[in-house]
């Protein structure tokens, strides 16, 4: 009986194989969507991250009230590298940014004030948290202002909703068309073995029996497909990084990328194995008539 079930194996070994490159081109698929979003929420953090908030200090405020201001400031949450900018460093990066050195010829003074500059975290750029910090830092009486790019903010975040959704709709479309080519792959490899399993079964072998090899195969096959398909996403991303985008290095958190890849072999495995199961337990329980 072990020796019909191994040469009707190698007999449909095409079908596999056809069913282990299809298999492996619907996870290169949800591979490369998983990459595309992973860098793209990273590529939302440096955005976010690169928000720089102003808080500028009255005139003739005491140090002691200045270096505290910057203290709490430095406490808080949403507070990433926190500077104390002084009148002069201000006069000094405005006229670094203007590429202007007739400041001198134009004002006898520097009408700048100092400031407490500071980063916002990721988490906190929107409208609300903005909102809380300013109300926040404008309890210290020296702050006479507080400024953000406010419309950069506004525009971040509708962006970013806007892609979010569209990402999650796209994910959950190319998932369902997945589930279901793999099942239809694995259904087609399994049809060229229907006649074995009934057959196998009508000498009076167990379920359990028929459909350990088919499901031992099934792992098999899918770990083979996720693994087909990782190695050609670690060579786009290779020829991508080395070649066309060398920028998004940056962007590269091998952590997540760990992550996507086992949720593929844990999908590559389960669909494979659950398809085949099913499609065996299909098989045995039809009538022989019925298998032509």
């Amino acid at each position: 009986m072990t020796e019909i079930s191994k040469t009707s194996m190698k007999r449909s070994k095409p079908s596999y194989f056809m069913a282990i490159l299809g298999v492996a081109l619907v996870l290169f698929i949800l591979g490369m969507l998983g990459w595309i979003t992973i860098n793209a929420s990273k590529l939302e953090n440096y955005f976010k991250g690169s928000v720089q908030v102003h808080a500028f200090i009255r005139e003739g405020s005491p140090q002691r009230e200045v270096d505290s201001l910057k203290n709490y400031v430095t406490s808080r949450r949403y507070a990433r590298n926190v500077e104390y900018v002084t009148k002069e460093m201000a006069r000094e990066k405005f006229i670094g940014d203007q590429q202007n050195e007739d400041w001198d010829k134009v004002l006898d003074y520097n009408p700048l004030p100092a400031s407490i500059d500071f980063y916002l975290d990721p988490v906190w750029v929107n409208k609300d948290s903005l909102t809380s910090i300013v109300s926040d830092i404008e309890q210290h009486f020296i702050v006479s202002e507080i400024k953000y790019p406010d419309a950069v903010v506004n525009n971040l975040n509708n962006v970013v909703r806007k892609i979010e959704i569209f990402l999650l709709v796209l994910s959950a479309i190319l998932s369902l068309i997945a589930i279901i080519l793999i099942d239809n792959t694995i259904k087609l490899a399994m049809f060229s073995n229907r006649f074995l399993i009934k057959t196998m079964q009508m000498v009076g072998a167990t379920r359990w029996f028929i459909s350990k090899p088919f499901d031992k195969k099934a792992i098999l096959n899918g770990l083979t497909s996720a693994v087909l398909a990782i190695v050609s996403i670690i060579v786009i991303i290779y020829a991508v990084e080395k070649w066309w985008l060398p920028e998004i290095t940056v962007l590269r958190d091998n952590t997540l990328l760990i992550m996507l890849f086992l949720s593929m072999i844990v999908i590559g495995i389960g669909i494979t194995f659950i398809s085949t199961h099913r499609s065996v337990t299909k098989y045995l329980k039809m009538k022989l008539d019925d298998l032509y």
